[in-house]
């Protein structure tokens, strides 16, 4: 599965990558899901409002899950994920057209297997099960599953015994992406095989008086052929869904919203100069115009020349009320001695909070605070299954904000994805050269030194980041990739420099593409781009002798290292 993700996104990026051909290990028992609450739970309320036409994903924890989300979207209908274990009574009140059940890591048969409320399957809801959603269906309803003798992982001949509704308008056969070691035995009452493989004699299958239907393989994956059709067959003809989930609708749904919600109060919103904060600035500003007040923080862990760049652009092209603090006393003196990552991050997003509370104070009526925090933030910091071993690492938008903030939150894209909010930034005419920026931190360089964070290591890495970016730019790279940047590790290596033994710092150069920052891969750069920006960094950054190349791709590995 992690397999399949990566070329998925490296096909897409259009870039050199690397892959290595393995077999997709067991994952072992999941731990116990609990349902999921909070913040990430209440927004799920808030799309049944502006979305006529909603698809619900239940989450039983395939690394696919976002994909399938993704896709659903890119055939405009909006989709959103939701814990397996939603209860039929928030999906009544969501009135979703239509379900699909996500794939796992588990059999339907394993002690502990996740497995949704039975009552769902009443609600007269189409419902589409995708690997460990089609063999759940299965088990619910009656049928048999079993370990099959022939395990299917990777590319498979997909033979389509009945090409009506899911799969109307596809050949009788086509290449499909299979990841699983279970097969379907028998099925239950009032289910008809749809589809076989040589080694799966029911691929797919349906109930149409229920309008349930199951398919062993993954439609969402690039690889499997005609895969989009299946979805879209789903979405359209079962489900009665039209195409109208369309940037364009979001912004005019959100700005009103976002209207209504604030009146005559002031927002303010941390102003970073990256695509997330400056679209969500653009955005809440055409909706509320001077009760934005825009803060930026200069917390010293920025890159090089930031300060005057975001200054130029929001208060001088965008005419916004923008007003820099200087508070890089303030976070290098908290994160002394400090090493470890998390602790980094919280300490950075209750430092942020502070500041900005200090500088609300100075204003009247300031009741909100506006964040660009995208999906695939929350993800990361809140499992959707709520299962607290898969959560990875909090985000400074999301993980470390204090208990006590007394601001309400202002998230305009908490259920969108990078390239979703990139597409409202076109429509709201803001920059290119914003908009195809590379992503950067929250915590900013901060989580790009290994160890403690010092004013020095800052000006090594600082400089080091800015040749690669250099680099990367003049080779016509820059908009091809997804991020490329600098890391300052924790140790130092020997070298020599005019016939003098030096002993100084290792930098590692990271840089990968990707689709929406849930998986990535590592580029293949050129060897001679890799060696002039190895050149340049020890030739002209002070305390470095050595420069790797990360070859990691996530997963395994994050995107950043801390």
């Amino acid at each position: 599965m992690r397999e399949a993700k990566r070329q998925e996104m490296g096909k897409r990026s259009g870039l050199k990558t690397r892959f290595k051909e393995s077999p997709r290990k067991h994952l072992g028992q999941m731990p116990k899901l609990k349902k999921l609450t909070g913040r990430f739970a209440a927004s799920i309320k808030v799309h049944k409002i502006r979305n006529k036409d909603i698809v619900l994903v239940l989450d039983f924890g395939s690394q696919y899950t976002q994909l399938i989300a993704r896709r659903v979207r890119e055939s405009k209908v909006y989709s959103q994920i939701v814990p397996f274990n939603i209860s039929s009574k928030e999906i009544e009140d969501i009135k979703p057209k239509g379900i699909i059940l996500s794939g796992g890591p588990l059999s339907v048969y394993d002690k502990g297997a996740p497995l949704p409320h039975k009552e769902i399957f009443k609600l007269g809801i189409p419902i589409l099960g995708i690997c460990y959603g089609m063999q759940l269906i299965n088990h619910v309803f009656g049928g048999k599953v079993k370990g099959s003798k022939e395990r299917e992982f990777g590319r498979a001949e997909l033979f389509i015994d009945n090409n009506r509704d899911l799969f109307a308008k596809l050949p009788s056969n086509i290449t499909c992406w299979m990841s699983h070691s279970d097969e379907i035995k028998t099925l239950p009452s009032g289910f008809v095989k749809l589809a076989h493989t040589l080694n799966a004699s029911i691929a797919a299958f349906g109930n149409r008086v229920k309008k349930i239907y199951g398919v062993q393989f993954h439609p969402e994956v690039v690889h499997s052929q005609r895969g989009t059709q299946v979805l879209t067959n789903f979405l359209f003809q079962i489900c009665g869904c039209l195409p109208r989930w369309t940037m364009e609708k979001f912004i005019d749904a959100t700005t009103s919203q976002i209207k209504e919600r604030v009146g005559k109060k002031k927002v303010i919103l941390g102003l970073s100069g990256g695509v997330d904060s400056s679209v969500a600035a653009v955005l809440i500003h055409k909706a509320i115009g001077k009760n934005l007040y825009c803060i930026f923080v200069d917390n010293g862990l920025l890159r090089k020349n930031e300060v005057t760049s975001v200054q130029k652009t929001f208060k001088g092209h965008f005419n916004m009320n923008l007003t820099c603090v200087d508070a890089e006393k303030n976070f290098l003196s908290r994160l002394q001695n400090v090493t470890e990552p998390e602790e980094k991050r919280k300490i950075i997003g209750d430092e942020f909070i502070k500041v900005f509370k200090e500088r609300a104070d100075k204003l009247k009526n300031v009741s909100f605070l506006a964040q660009g925090t995208l999906y695939p933030d929350v993800i990361e910091s809140f499992s959707p299954t709520g299962a607290p071993s898969e959560v990875i690492k909090s985000h400074h938008n999301v993980g470390g904000l204090p208990k006590n903030l007394k601001f309400e939150l202002i998230e305009p894209f908490r259920e969108l994805f990078k390239d979703e909010v990139r597409e409202i930034g076109k429509h709201l005419g803001v920059p290119d050269a914003i908009l195809k920026r590379q992503p950067f931190p929250g915590p900013g360089l901060a989580i790009r030194i290994i160890g403690e964070v010092t004013k020095e290591r800052l000006e090594i890495l600082r400089e080091a980041d800015e040749r690669v970016l250099d680099e990367v730019k003049k080779a016509g790279l820059y908009y091809e990739v997804w991020q490329s940047f600098a890391v300052l590790l924790p140790i130092k290596t020997v070298g020599v420099m005019g016939d003098q033994r030096t002993y100084e710092n290792v930098i590692a150069i990271r840089c990968v593409s990707s689709v929406d920052g849930m998986t990535a891969d590592w580029v293949q750069l050129p060897y001679e781009l890799l060696g002039k920006i190895s050149n340049r960094i020890i030739n002209e950054v002070r305390g470095v002798n050595r420069v790797v190349y990360d070859v990691s791709s996530k997963p395994p590995a994050t995107i950043e290292w801390e």
